[in-house]
C-alpha cells in the first residue's frame, strides 16, 4: 500500500481533491468521484466499488484500525487543518474515497425506470435516488437541467444508492423513445389519484422541476398522470417526498401482481 502525506496547501493533489469535493461538475472532467464519510465509503465497498484513493485526516489515520480497514490503491494522509479545507461541510468526515466515475450505460428499454425532468436541488435528487434504489428502480435518466447526478452533495444525499442504479444524465426528452415502457408522470393538480389506479409494472416514472413540475412535452407523451391525495390541504408536496410515495406504491403493486 502506497501512503502519501500532504502537509502543504500548495500541493497539487490537495487542490485536485478540493475541486472534486466542492465543484458539482468536476467529476465530468476528472472522471473521478469524491465519497465522504465511512458510511458512504462502506456502501461503495459493499457494492464492489474499488477506491483508487483513500484520504484521511492525520489524526484519524493515527488510529490503528484505519490503516487496514479501507483498502485502496493509494492512501493519502492530510494534515488536519488542510483536510478540513477540502470538504465543503462545516463538520467534515475524517475520511473519504476517490473512485473512478462509472461508465454511463445505454438506456435499457425494459428496465423499471425513473426520469428526472429538471429537478434542480441536489438534496432532492439525492433523496430521490435513495428512494429509487430502495423501491426497486433499476435505472435513472436525468434530463438536461437536472442537478449533476455525481455532484458531491447529490452523492452525499444518496447515501450509497448511486452504486446500485444505472445512471444516465444529460439526456433529452427524445432519448426517452428508447424506453419500451409506459411513462407515468406525477402532478399536483391533475390525473388519477394514486391510491385508486392500477399501475403498470414495470413503468417509467417521471418527476419534474420543483416549481414548474413535469414539462408539457412529457405530460403529452405520458400514458398516465398521477396525483397524490392530500387531505391536509397543502398545495403540493416536495418532489422528493412525492417520489418516495409514488415509488413505494409502485413497489407494492409489483409485489401484488
Amino acid at each position: 500500500m502506497v501512503v502519501r502525506h500532504i502537509n502543504s496547501r500548495d500541493n497539487p493533489l490537495l487542490k485536485r481533491l478540493k475541486k472534486l469535493a466542492q465543484d458539482s461538475v468536476a467529476y465530468r472532467n476528472l472522471s473521478q468521484v469524491w465519497l465522504e464519510g465511512d458510511h458512504l465509503c462502506g456502501s461503495a465497498l459493499s457494492q464492489g466499488v474499488a477506491p483508487v484513493m483513500a484520504v484521511f485526516s492525520a489524526s484519524y489515520w493515527s488510529r490503528a484500525q484505519c490503516q487496514s480497514a479501507y483498502p485502496a490503491v493509494e492512501t493519502v494522509v492530510v494534515e488536519d487543518q488542510l483536510y478540513a479545507a477540502i470538504s465543503p461541510h462545516d463538520s467534515p468526515a475524517p475520511m473519504a474515497f476517490v473512485v473512478d466515475l462509472p461508465a454511463t450505460p445505454g438506456i435499457n428499454g425494459l428496465m423499471h425506470t425513473l426520469v428526472l425532468d429538471r429537478v434542480q436541488d441536489a438534496g432532492n435528487v439525492g433523496s430521490i435516488l435513495r428512494s429509487a434504489a430502495a423501491f426497486g428502480v433499476g435505472q435513472v435518466i436525468a434530463l438536461k437541467g437536472t442537478a449533476a447526478l455525481w455532484a458531491p452533495k447529490v452523492v452525499r444525499a444518496g447515501m450509497g444508492a448511486h452504486f446500485s442504479l444505472h445512471l444516465i444524465e444529460q439526456a433529452t426528452a427524445d432519448d426517452l423513445s428508447a424506453l419500451q415502457l409506459p411513462l407515468v408522470v406525477s402532478s399536483s393538480h391533475q390525473g388519477e389519484f394514486l391510491q385508486v389506479i392500477k399501475l403498470s409494472q414495470p413503468c417509467a416514472w417521471v418527476f419534474g422541476h420543483e416549481g414548474q413540475g413535469v414539462s408539457l412535452d412529457l405530460m403529452a407523451r405520458a400514458e398516465l398522470s398521477v396525483r397524490i391525495a392530500q387531505p391536509g390541504g397543502q398545495e403540493s408536496l416536495n418532489v422528493a417526498a412525492a417520489a418516495a410515495i409514488c415509488l413505494h406504491a409502485s413497489a407494492i403493486a409489483a409485489l401484488n401482481s
